[in-house]
């Protein structure tokens, strides 16, 4: 799979083992720890990137979650639901990645 970001790229091939175990806790969390579905675990990451203000992060959760089937009105119904935890000024930073990476 094509990595999203150069600098994961970079990572990956400075610190090979690193990169695996961290892989491995990724699959294991995503895919056997619970009966959330893929799209809904890609709709919560981005709840969890916007709110914490990571906009890599939230660049590649929005493209894996519409990998996972999410669509536009799902990715914004989640994006407002930033406002009233974490504020409006939250919102829009994530709101403003959202449209930068092709949301409609």
């Amino acid at each position: 799979m094509k990595d999203y970001h150069e600098i994961f790229t970079k990572f990956k091939e400075e610190f090979p083992e690193i990169h695996s175990r961290n892989e491995a806790l990724g699959d294991e969390i995503h895919e056997r720890s619970g009966p959330l579905t893929e799209k809904i675990r890609w709709l919560i990451k981005i709840a969890i990137s916007g709110a914490s203000h990571h906009s890599r992060a939230l660049e590649t959760h929005f493209m894996k979650a519409k990998q996972a089937g999410a669509t536009d009105e799902e990715i914004k119904h989640v994006l407002l639901l930033l406002i009233q935890t974490t504020g409006f000024p939250t919102f829009m930073e994530a709101y403003s990645m959202y449209k930068k990476t092709g949301g409609t």
